[in-house]
């Protein structure tokens, strides 16, 4: 079963983003608030997804993804944010995210992004 973590600074995004991902079929390792904690949990947890937002207190995503890649070059992270601009999109994939899905979010596209991520 394919292990993800959510990191989002909102509880209610964290809490909408668990019922999708388990309604899905796929298991929550974990859940972050901030960038900090999302390096120290995948440490400790290793999930097979990360679903990162961008804008969050104590590191914001972009830091969290250089870090965790310098962890796991493997890791396979989704950033699912409400700024969707083309240069956070490419700062994104540089610092090593595999996706961009931006809020308000479809159900369809986090299953179809979990499934693409996982597979490469």
């Amino acid at each position: 079963m394919t292990k993800v973590m959510i990191v989002d600074d909102a509880a209610f995004l964290r809490t909408v983003l668990r019922e999708i991902v388990e309604g899905m079929g796929f298991e929550v390792a974990i859940e972050a608030g901030d960038g900090y904690a999302a390096v120290k949990s995948y440490t400790k947890y290793r999930p097979d997804v990360t679903i990162m937002d961008i804008t969050m207190p104590e590191m914001d995503g972009i830091t969290a993804i250089k870090r965790i890649r310098e962890l796991d070059s493997s890791a396979k992270i989704i950033v699912c944010s409400s700024m969707g601009s083309f240069n956070l999109i490419m700062e994104s994939m540089q610092a090593g995210a595999k996706d961009f899905i931006v809020k308000p979010f479809d159900r369809s596209r986090i299953r179809e992004s979990i499934l693409n991520v996982s597979k490469k």
